[in-house]
This record gives C-alpha cells, sequence and structure tokens, in this order.
C-alpha cells in the first residue's frame, strides 16, 4: 500500500517539478496573469494535502552541513521531494550532497531567504509550515487578487509588503527589482494604488506629529541634544524656529510647533524620495541605514517603502528625460532640494501577497508579517480551495507524517470581468515614513 502511495506522490511531484522548471523570469510576478498562476498553485498544493502533506523536519537538521549523512539528512530530502524543491530521482540515500544544497537552495529561493544552501533558524521555520497553512496563504491571496481593480498599464510599479520586494514594470517586463524595507507591524504598510507623480532629491523630511509624539518627545526627555545631532528644527508659527530648550518636552503632550529635518546623507529619508499622493501619507525613499537591506526580515519602517538602489528605480520613472542616473547623481552632489515632475504619471500598487506562483513558475511564499491571512491556517474568505478526495487509511508506521486536512470547502473560480470588486482588507493605516 505505501508503495503505491509513493508512487502517486512522486507522480504529482514530477508534474510539480517540471511546472516549476518553466522559465519566463522577465514576466512581474504581480501582473494580470498572477491569479491564474497563484491558483494552478493552489490545486498543486491541495494534491500535497490530499497525499498526506509534508514530514516535519527536526531541529537537529540546522545543524547539518554539506556530506553530512544520517536519517535527518533523509527526511530532510523526503520533504524537500514533496514540495518540488528536490527531484524524485535524488530520494534516495542520505548524505547532503550537491543536489540537496541546490534543493535547499531552491526552497530559500521561493521563500526569500538568502539561498546558502544550509538549513538556518529562518528556513527551517519555513520547512515546517504545514501545507495547510500554505493553502491558506494561497486562498487568501487570491481572494485580495480578485478583488483588488488595478489597472496594469504600459508602465507601472508593484511593492509586495511581505516580500518586502519591489518590481517596476513595463509592457509585461519587469525592468527593475528592487529589495524594499516595510513597516512593522505596529506601524504596518497599507494596502493601497496611487500614481507616482515627481522625485524629489535632498528632500525634507516633515516628521508626522504620530512619530513626534510617539519617538521624538520621549527622545528630547532622554537626550536634550537629540533634535540638534539629528539635523532637525523645530518650526512654529509662520516657519519661525523655536529652541529646543524653550520646550518643556517633560510636560509636553500636544506639541505646538513641527519638527522638520534638513536635507543631507543621514536625513532620514536618505538623499531621494518618489512622491506617491494618497491618504495613508505614505511613499518610496531612500535610507542612510543601507545595511537593512542585507536582513532577510526587513520590516523596520513606519509604514513607507525604503528601497535599495531607490535612485536606478528614480532614473527608470524618468526615462525620456534629462534626467539620467548620472544626472540624478549630480544634481544630489549639490546639496540642494530639487522636485522633478514626471510626465506622465506611473500607476503603482502596495499588495499584500503572502501565496502565489511567479512567472518562472516557482510557488512564492512569505511570512503573514500583519496577520491578514486567517490565524491557524483556517480559511474564512469567499474564495476557498476545494477538498481533495479521500484517500485510503494508511497504518501509521508506513505512512509519512500527516497534518489535518482542511474543512470541505469549494474550488475558488476565475473572476468575471464584471464582477463587482470584493472589499480587501487593509491593514492599519501606517504613519508617513520611517523614523530611522
Amino acid at each position: 500500500m505505501y508503495r503505491v502511495r509513493l508512487r502517486h506522490v512522486l507522480a504529482a511531484t514530477v508534474s510539480f517539478v517540471a511546472m516549476l522548471s518553466a522559465s519566463r523570469a522577465e514576466e512581474p510576478g504581480y501582473g494580470p496573469r498572477t491569479y491564474d498562476r497563484t491558483l494552478e498553485a493552489l490545486i498543486t498544493h491541495e494534491d500535497i494535502a490530499g497525499r498526506g502533506g509534508w514530514p516535519k523536519v527536526p531541529g537537529a537538521a540546522a545543524a547539518l552541513k554539506p556530506d553530512s549523512q544520517g536519517p535527518d539528512v533523509a527526511l530532510l530530502k523526503q520533504r524537500l521531494m514533496l514540495s518540488g524543491d528536490l527531484s524524485p530521482d535524488a530520494l534516495p540515500g542520505d548524505v547532503y550532497d550537491a543536489t540537496v544544497i541546490a534543493a535547499v537552495k531552491r526552497f530559500q529561493r521561493r521563500h526569500g531567504l538568502s539561498e546558502l544552501g544550509t538549513v538556518g533558524r529562518l528556513t527551517l521555520k519555513s520547512l515546517n509550515v504545514p501545507v495547510e497553512i500554505r493553502l491558506n496563504q494561497l486562498t487568501a491571496t487570491l481572494e485580495r487578487l480578485k478583488g483588488n481593480g488595478f489597472s496594469f498599464t504600459e508602465r507601472y510599479v508593484v511593492v509586495n509588503i511581505p516580500g518586502a520586494s519591489v518590481e517596476a514594470v513595463e509592457k509585461g517586463v519587469v525592468q527593475r527589482r528592487h529589495l524594499a524595507i516595510v513597516g512593522r507591524p505596529d506601524r504596518a504598510s497599507p494596502v493601497l494604488q496611487a500614481s507616482i507623480t515627481s522625485v524629489n532629491l535632498n528632500p525634507y523630511w516633515t516628521v508626522p506629529m504620530s512619530i513626534v509624539k510617539a519617538d521624538i518627545i520621549p527622545k528630547m526627555r532622554k537626550e536634550p541634544d537629540f533634535i540638534a545631532k539629528s539635523n532637525m528644527k523645530l518650526l512654529g508659527a509662520e516657519n519661525r524656529e523655536i529652541d529646543p530648550a524653550s520646550v518643556n518636552w517633560a510636560s509636553l503632550a500636544n506639541p505646538y510647533f513641527y519638527v522638520r529635518q534638513e536635507p543631507g546623507p543621514t536625513n532620514s529619508l536618505g538623499q531621494l524620495k518618489i512622491d506617491m499622493p494618497n491618504s495613508e501619507a505614505v511613499y518610496m525613499h531612500d535610507t542612510p541605514k543601507k545595511s537593512l537591506f542585507r536582513n532577510d526580515v526587513r520590516f523596520n519602517s513606519s509604514g513607507c517603502a525604503r528601497i535599495e538602489g531607490v535612485r536606478d528605480l528614480a532614473a527608470w520613472l524618468l526615462e525620456g528625460t534629462e534626467w539620467t542616473q548620472p544626472a540624478i547623481e549630480a544634481e544630489i552632489a549639490k546639496g540642494e532640494r530639487k522636485n522633478i515632475t514626471l510626465k506622465k504619471a506611473v500607476p503603482v500598487a502596495w499588495v499584500y501577497m503572502t501565496g502565489w506562483q511567479d512567472a518562472d513558475g516557482l510557488v512564492q511564499f512569505r511570512d503573514d508579517i500583519y496577520g491578514l491571512d486567517t490565524p491557524q491556517g483556517i480559511v474564512t474568505s469567499t474564495i476557498q480551495p476545494r477538498r481533495p478526495k479521500p484517500k485510503p487509511v494508511v497504518a501509521p508506521t508506513a505512512a509519512p507524517a500527516t497534518a489535518k486536512l482542511p474543512q470541505p470547502v469549494v474550488r475558488p473560480t476565475m473572476p468575471k470581468s464584471a464582477a463587482a470588486p470584493v472589499p480587501t482588507p487593509l491593514p492599519p493605516p501606517g504613519t508617513a515614513v520611517a523614523i530611522q
């Protein structure tokens, strides 16, 4: 019975690996075809769930290194095979060889992790997320995609918040990919659609009042010179400068001034801001803390999106004008504020995709950092995966580890273009920008 069941799993996995091998790397992860691709991924993962899911990898696997050998390696290989990251032909054996390293790297690439080929803490955590939760992520993403109503124009920009990443797309092809730093859970980046209208060089940062109250006032109570050393000014009526020493910070609750950080390399916005007027007062910008882009977990801002290589993105937005990247660099070097209006506004979407299939055929997953997917992997949205057909009961000694299957549900269908938009869950409004 077990051999018959294993043949079914291997056959399904061969099909899954073939799907992953398709190469259309230049297509955007978020585009007109994302819904269809993600629906395919949902069906594939339903099949994996129906056949018992994948086993839990023990914590000891985090100590495994290339050339390690033993039962933990064999279990890791089974786990990678069941999710399509390792070919079934490579399943025999218990050695952490080059094939296993490549499979781990593929898994890490699908989960937005550094491709090291070894099983660290974050990789182990992702390996042990049950397939039922992965099904829920795909379903929740489909629900959001169904009702977002975004118009995929010739040129657009997308920020995937859980992926902490940015794509600049033109004529259906990705022109730029950037890492991003987005809002931390208590200051979430919002899901929204807007238009990019201008690029600001050497910008001021007018600190949102929420950040003044939550961050700057407490800082001034502990460090009276914080305003001065941060290159900030207090400005009152008619932009008259106020001496920080004249303010009673100990009892201040409702500031009668605003705080502005002057332009410069230490400005919290860095030296470039991409403006996209919207009701949430968020935007994309540079940052002086570029080392944060080296982290796999990049949820550190106060709501805005910091972009790695933001000057390159700005040059793309300004293509067809005199503002090439060298020209932008030269203007920034002058240290003077400059506002450059785009000839044509570029649509931008901030989306929340925790599970989707990309143009390469790779099924991508990211942590539900804001808890917008339903907890415990239980689907409550209007789009729900179908329940796989019941499988024969297999003796515990003959079957790999299994997890509880989802409750009876209905397979989703492709939305009709005329359908009314489904309300999209929004995270708590994010503050305008990140205090670094």
